[in-house]
Formats: C-alpha cells, sequence, structure tokens
C-alpha cells in the first residue's frame, strides 16, 4: 500500500469568504501561486542582495544527521559568515541548512519588501518572520511547530518538495514524546516498511513549492520539506482564534519543552533511547487498533 499522498490544492489567487470557509475553518492546506505578486521581496530579493545586506553576520548551519542526545533541541552543527554560505548553495549541493535565521534583524529595510496576507486573515504574530535556506538535497525532518501557528510559507528561487499529515497521523508517524518531531531515523519520502509499518497506509498532501509562491499550512500539521534546489523561504505565523490551541502553545512552549531539556540533560542517551522505544510501541498499537479511526 505505501504512504498515500494527493496533491495539495493550487490556486493563483482567493478571496478571504474562500479561504475562510474552504481552508482556514477546516483546515486544509493550500498553495497559492500569486500571494506575493504585490511583494518587492519577488524581485529584489535575490541571493546577491541578501548577501549585500546581511553579509558578514555569522549564522549556525544545520546538517542532516541524527540529533544529539545530550545536544539542547535546534543545536547547530556548524557556523559560517552568511555570504558565504549563500555562495556555497548557489554552487553545489549540500545538506547544510539555515534554521530559524531571521536576517531582518540585521537589515530592518527588507521588512518594506513582504506583506502579511491579513487579506485573508488576522492574528499575525510579530514584524520579524523566520527565514529559511538550504542547499540542493537538504532536508527538514518531520516535524510539527511547536507554537502551533498557522503559517503562511513562501519560497524563492527554486523548488522545494513539501509533504504534510494532519496530526490524527502523530502516532503512525512514531511522534517522540514530549516532542514535536518524529523518530529520525526513517525517510518518509522513501520508508523501510519492514522496519517502520505503521508508516504503511498512512494519508498525506504533498506539493512542490516554486518561486513565489506560498503554503497555507494550518496548526499543527506535520511537515517534512527537501530543497530540490540552492534556495530560501520565509514563514509568516497566525495565530487561530482558538483558545484550547493557545493554550497548548504555551504549554508546549514551557512545560514541556522545559521538562523535554531537563530529562535530555540529566539522563542524555537513556533517556532519548526511552524516547524512541515508546514512539515505536506507540506507533506498533496505533497500527495494530488500526488508528486513526
Amino acid at each position: 500500500m505505501g504512504i498515500i499522498l494527493t496533491q495539495i490544492d493550487k490556486v493563483d489567487t482567493i478571496t478571504k469568504d474562500d479561504f475562510i470557509n474552504n481552508y482556514l475553518i477546516p483546515r486544509k492546506p493550500l498553495v497559492i501561486r500569486k500571494a506575493t505578486q504585490t511583494w518587492p521581496a519577488l524581485q529584489k530579493w535575490t541571493f546577491e542582495y541578501l548577501k549585500e545586506v546581511v553579509g558578514d553576520r555569522t549564522v549556525p548551519l544545520y546538517d542532516s544527521s541524527k540529533a544529539d542526545p545530550a545536544a539542547p533541541i535546534n543545536a547547530s552543527a556548524a557556523e559560517m559568515k552568511f555570504a558565504d554560505y549563500i555562495d556555497l548553495i548557489q554552487q553545489q549541493p549540500t545538506d547544510l541548512r539555515i534554521f530559524l535565521f531571521d536576517p531582518i534583524k540585521f537589515a530592518p529595510k527588507l521588512l518594506d519588501d513582504y506583506r502579511s496576507p491579513s487579506d485573508l486573515m488576522g492574528g499575525f504574530l510579530d514584524k520579524y518572520p523566520n527565514m529559511f535556506f538550504g542547499g540542493a538535497g537538504s532536508i527538514t525532518f518531520l516535524h510539527y511547530d511547536i507554537d502551533l501557528a498557522h503559517i503562511f510559507h513562501t519560497h524563492f528561487h527554486g523548488r522545494k518538495h513539501i509533504i504534510l499529515f494532519e496530526q490524527k497521523w502523530s502516532e503512525r508517524l512514531y511522534c517522540m514524546p514530549f516532542a514535536t518531531y518524529a523518530l529520525e531515523d526513517y525517510d518518509i519520502s522513501n520508508p523501510d516498511f519492514e522496519k517502520f509499518p505503521a508508516l504503511d497506509g498512512i494519508e498525506g498532501q504533498e506539493t512542490i513549492l516554486e518561486h513565489g509562491e506560498t503554503l497555507f499550512m494550518p496548526t499543527g500539521f506535520w511537515h517534512w520539506m527537501k530543497y530540490l534546489d540552492g534556495s530560501f523561504s520565509i514563514s509568516l505565523r497566525a495565530w487561530d482564534k482558538s483558545w484550547a490551541i493557545k493554550a497548548h502553545s504555551l504549554y508546549n512552549l514551557t512545560v514541556q519543552r522545559k521538562f523535554d531539556d531537563f530529562m535530555k540533560g540529566r539522563f542524555k542517551k537513556r533517556y532519548m533511547d526511552w524516547k524512541e522505544e515508546l514512539a515505536i510501541k506507540r506507533a506498533n498499537k496505533a497500527l495494530a487498533e488500526g488508528k486513526p479511526v
């Protein structure tokens, strides 16, 4: 059977009513091709321009290796001058990524170059969005965002393969206890179903995001991303109106994260081994019970 993937809906533009009724309320992903047509960034944000305005800033880099149990979450693998990294991803494939970097803090004039899609919904969090850079072949491991925001993810200067899953598949995805990421021992784009049988038959959605296209990713969606070209993205975040989701976000960011960091720091590999074993047990149990129903 394998993993069942359908294509995410794509539209050129969409009205507010259609977006709210057909995508926001039902929590359904959408790609909007021309949401950025009024953004100066669409033409202005070239690699050379970003090098010029951010240039010599040293940035943390992340690779595709499995996380070190003793390291804090989101610990970087290396550092490099931003301009040197931009040269690298234009010249050759690399699994090195820049994760949650905010060049706008170092170049505030970039704030004038993009627009939050407030014509579609409200609740956008702040004026400093997250930016992500990757070389061809680099992968963002399967996870969902800890703050449970809605995400408008716009890509620049290349292609990115994206696979999404609803929260109801969390156990079958081998979700790690006290965390918002999956077991890192499988490749969701080409899994070994003998080793990870709970993945067989799960249902998700996928798309290839291209320059200037924006993915609306509803709160809590699991996502895996692969850079097909050296390129970059910007994510704008908006709160869901649900107070239950806001409360869950606060719990994730405070209680759960602090507990997990404490246990990792104190017990290191022993704690991570226990988490992996429990993720596998839960996945096998969900599969045996035919979840989700």
